[in-house]
């Protein structure tokens, strides 16, 4: 059987971002849901992915050239795994054992060195653990998790391939 070239299989993936990305955007800007500063990470995982996909398809590379751009695309959909699997875990613990609230990231960004802002950011608060939307009964971080899980599945398979 013949598998299809690494081009058209990166330019779907791709595509996939940009369906989850448009997503987000409608969460946001039509239903009125503010992205938490983990969400807003998890959000550059997924344009970081879909950015290496779009090089990748437009560059065509070959074994290599397609191991390492599996590679590179499986970092992102890793730390964007595990920003979501945080931020789900923290939707499970009591909202009395969180901080309170987070500075915005804008905020954060001008006002801290990047050690803190990671930190501050994976610690959580209150706001990251609330749910405010389901879908099927599931919150937005299991849909991302979901997302990335498939994202990491592409990477291996990417990387595992024979031809």
């Amino acid at each position: 059987m013949h598998l299809a070239s690494p081009r058209p299989l990166f330019f779907l993936a791709f595509i996939g971002c940009v369906l989850l990305m448009a997503a987000a955007l409608y969460l946001e800007h039509v239903v009125g849901l503010e992205p938490c500063p983990m969400c807003v990470l998890q959000r550059i995982c997924v344009i970081l992915f879909g950015v290496v996909c779009l090089i990748a398809a437009i560059h065509g590379p070959g074994s290599l050239g397609r191991r390492i751009y599996a590679v590179l695309a499986l970092l992102f959909a890793g730390a964007g795994a595990a920003t979501a699997g945080r931020q789900i875990w923290l939707q499970s613990v009591p909202a009395d054992q969180l901080e309170a609230c987070l500075p915005s990231l804008e905020f954060m960004m001008e006002a801290l060195p990047m050690q803190d802002i990671v930190r501050l950011v994976f610690q959580g608060s209150a706001d990251c653990a609330e749910v405010k939307w389901t879908l099927f009964g599931m919150s937005i971080p299991e849909w991302s998790l979901l997302g990335f899980i498939g994202m990491i599945g592409f990477c291996l398979f990417q990387l595992l391939r024979r031809n």
